[in-house]
């Protein structure tokens, strides 16, 4: 770890601000006024709207990898049951006071039991009493969680999604491939194939560029699938 420490200035990877709020919201499917709002919050009217996420580096306004975990994790509450994010803010304070997580968000998913945390903690009051309503939100929290892989150290890697999560049934959310990847350790926290140093960006330059599928990945010895995904993920960032 101590060459991590080197290059990163005693920072964890996960740890280093280096996205901007734009290309954080373009990796998550996210406005990017959304993402600005959750992690640095606005003014409007005359009224204040107070931060969810805490940002890496507030004053250069710079997100970490730990903060795009922690938008997607909120996101699938917002995207399917669009929680009031007052809501949310207590179910966070509560998650931290309950697990002693100082980042419920991003440490969660590091614990079996993370989605029925979640559930008990914005589920209450919110949902109907039936056990259908309770076990389709859990669900979606699953699905979601499913995306963020950690070791012992914390969060590690995050694979995005190449369509657009909020309109996809449950089915085809838990099934969505696992072939893109954002790594904090590999190519700066840019989007990958999974299992690669390729870069979906520069795939999908050469596809713009007029390069096809095909010919795409026999260049990078890659299955058709894989180049396809590392298309999609760029173009709904670019959507």
């Amino acid at each position: 770890m101590t060459h991590i420490a080197d290059i990163y200035g005693g920072l964890h990877p996960r740890d280093v601000p280096c996205y901007r709020v734009p290309e954080a919201a373009r990796y998550l499917g996210l406005p990017s006024s959304t993402l600005r709002a959750w992690t640095f919050g606005q003014r409007s009217r005359g009224q204040r709207f107070h931060r969810v996420i805490g940002p890496q580096d507030p004053v250069n306004g710079l997100l970490s990898f730990t903060n795009l975990v922690e938008a997607h994790v909120l996101s699938s509450l917002r995207s399917h049951y669009r929680i009031p994010l007052p809501r949310i803010r207590r179910a966070l304070a509560y998650l931290s006071k309950i697990t002693d997580k100082k980042r419920p968000l991003a440490d969660l998913p590091l614990m079996t039991d993370g989605a029925s945390l979640f559930v008990r903690a914005y589920g209450e009051g919110m949902l109907d009493a039936s056990s259908l309503g309770q076990f389709t939100m859990e669900a979606i929290v699953k699905a979601y969680l499913k995306r963020v892989e950690a070791d012992e150290s914390g969060v590690i890697r995050f694979y995005p999604f190449t369509r657009k999560a909020a309109s996809v049934e449950l089915p085809d959310l838990e099934q969505h491939p696992r072939t893109i990847v954002i790594d904090p350790r590999i190519s700066f926290g840019k989007p990958v194939i999974a299992r690669t140093n390729i870069r979906t960006a520069i795939i999908w330059q050469r596809y713009l560029a007029g390069e096809s599928v095909e010919s795409l990945a026999a260049d990078y010895d890659r299955p058709l699938l894989e180049i396809e995904e590392a298309i999609r993920c760029e173009a709904l960032a670019a959507a």
